[in-house]
């Protein structure tokens, strides 16, 4: 058969420009990572010894303490509040359940950053304990610093422990009643029920929740700063702006992608033989327990620790500040143009991440198979890199990228077209798109897995064409899990600090670049208002999910392309 003939049928094929616009996606999204490998070649025979006795050994060293502090304190609050509500029927339970979400709304660099004045020495929870105890200044006594490796892990803990809570909850929600009746005949206690039976089934959920929280620890460079945990993230960031080292920040963000390698090879082998399966049609959700009076009070006080200190505490005292801030000076205009650049940019990535994530959802569900499923993991890895990995990798790609076009323009127009992409903001809006197609992709395929096969031969035989079929059935039927991945896409663009402060152009600040910028001088209360813009904006995907498991349903997870 000539080449040409073969060819022509492959193009036949089904789906096949879907799954050759998906191979596109997945090389944009890989470009940076081979743009860091060859920038990191371009180091001299000596900078990696000088790493290794410099930064390296230090940033190692905290990253994996705080990683493993971050992994506890997640762990834990997340299994055992999951379990709580689940398992107890108590006064408040339905509350706290959409309750504990809400410490996904403050990001992290905002919760160091509150927690910095809410607990300073000379502040007024350290003020009033020292009133309360009898004692007049701070030199007789004062809490211990949160500038601390041990602060930074239990701030960062309060924040993070939804990632575990969420798919852990969701597990113990699905788990068949009957398993849990059969060990309560055989004398079983509650709890033991709870650690032998309940948790080692829902260890594939922890696992996934534990690897997402300490991806979201890899990724933050504001709160670990202000703590003064010097993190592989933190050296990126000191190295490339305070160093001006490009290919030395490459080499350690080579190193921290190791890290991230690691995390997730670790994630995979803790669950290798997790493996647990039940019929849905004859299986009945667990019975909650009534308890006591007492112990529900105990209960919803315990639950309400980990929401008071990971959302109730630096709301309310962004809140306070902001109106203080208002009262003293009004709305800046600074702000209203940092809301237009903010919503601007999140609002380009998302329409940009969704658009593309559709793309390479799509290709799994009409060419399913083994390339589809490897093309979508190929667009999907930016979720595992941390923002500031990526924004070198995107840096250094459309630098050159930039260049390239400007000495074309100069030698065949004779005009400069100076910095194209990276001076347009095009660069963040990449950047973040490789960042959060994960979530785009794996959403939006969740939904499509939804509609049965038997709707496209339907659609098929009553004439309707490839593209008739995906625009007239799938879009309409898989509106509501684009418009979810469409929000969720979009608070993350808001909350993201790393990429954009790296990435912004001259002179355009966001609401994520001004608190970092303020908080870095130490003015906390002059970024008050735009703190608190992110986290009434960041409490919309809150209110997504806590609509999640009302019916004892499992929903698609939108980061499920990961696994």
């Amino acid at each position: 058969m000539p080449i040409s003939s073969a060819a022509a049928r492959l193009t036949k094929r089904p789906g096949s420009r879907w799954l050759t616009f998906s191979g596109i996606i997945a090389l944009i999204v890989v470009f940076p990572v081979a743009g860091l490998l060859m920038e990191a070649l371009k180091g001299s025979a000596g900078l990696w010894a000088h790493l290794f006795s410099t930064t390296l050994p230090v940033a190692l060293v905290d990253t994996v303490i705080l990683l493993l502090g971050v992994g506890v304190v997640t762990a834990v609050l997340g299994t055992t509040t999951a379990w709580m509500v689940t398992a107890y029927e108590f006064p408040g339970r339905r509350v706290l359940e959409w309750a504990l979400l809400l410490p996904l709304a403050v990001p992290t660099y905002i919760i160091a950053y509150a927690y910095l004045d809410i607990l300073h020495p000379i502040g007024s929870v350290q003020g009033a304990i020292r009133w309360m105890l009898g004692y007049d200044s701070p030199r007789q006594f004062r809490l211990p610093d949160v500038r601390s490796m041990t602060g930074c892990i239990l701030l960062l803990g309060f924040v993070l422990y939804p990632y575990v809570y969420i798919p852990t909850r969701a597990m113990f929600l699905t788990q068949s009643g009957n398993l849990i009746d059969a060990a309560r005949t055989l004398g079983i206690s509650r709890r033991a029920v709870f650690w032998r039976i309940a948790l080692p089934l829902a260890r594939p959920a922890v696992a996934v929740g534990i690897s997402l929280a300490l991806m979201e620890t890899l990724n933050d460079v504001g709160a670990a700063e202000f703590l003064g945990v010097r993190t592989m993230t933190v050296s990126i960031y000191t190295t490339w702006i305070t160093r001006s080292d490009l290919p030395g920040a490459s080499q350690i963000a080579l190193a921290l992608l190791l890290v991230v390698v690691a995390l997730v090879a670790l994630e995979r082998w803790a669950r290798r033989k997790q493996r647990y399966a039940t019929d849905a049609r004859r299986s009945r959700g667990m019975a909650l327990q009534q308890v006591s009076a007492w112990k529900g009070m105990l209960l919803l006080f315990s639950g309400l620790i980990p929401v008071l200190l990971g959302f109730g505490a630096p709301a309310l005292y962004l809140t306070t500040e902001a109106w203080k801030r208002y009262q003293f000076a009004g709305i800046s205009p600074r702000i209203l143009d940092e809301a237009v650049n903010t919503i601007a940019i999140a609002t380009a990535a998302t329409v940009v991440t969704i658009g593309l994530g559709l793309v390479v959802a799509y290709a799994t569900r009409v060419r399913p198979g083994p390339k589809s499923s490897w093309l979508l993991r190929f667009a999907t890895m930016g979720y595992a890199a941390p923002g500031t990995v990526v924004a070198i990798g995107v840096l250094i790609v459309l630098a050159g990228l930039d260049r390239f076009i400007d000495r074309t323009a100069i030698a065949w127009l004779g005009v400069s077209t100076g910095l194209l992409f990276i001076g347009s903001g095009a660069a963040v809006v990449y950047a973040l798109t490789v960042r959060f197609l994960a979530i785009s992709a794996g959403g939006i395929e969740a939904g499509l897995s939804r509609i049965p096969g038997s709707l496209d031969h339907a659609s098929r035989s009553l004439g309707q064409s490839r593209a008739g079929t995906f625009l007239h059935v799938h879009l309409p039927l898989s509106r509501a899990a684009i418009s979810a991945a469409a929000l969720l896409v979009f608070v993350d663009c808001v909350k993201e600090l790393p990429a954009t402060l790296l990435l912004r152009p001259l002179n355009v600040e966001t609401f994520a670049t001004h608190l970092y910028g303020e908080a870095a001088r130490g003015t906390y209360e002059e970024a008050s208002i735009a703190a608190l813009a992110i986290v009434a904006i960041s409490i919309l995907p809150v209110i997504l999910l806590s609509q999640v498991g009302r019916s004892r349903a499992v929903a698609p997870s939108p980061i499920g392309s990961l696994q």
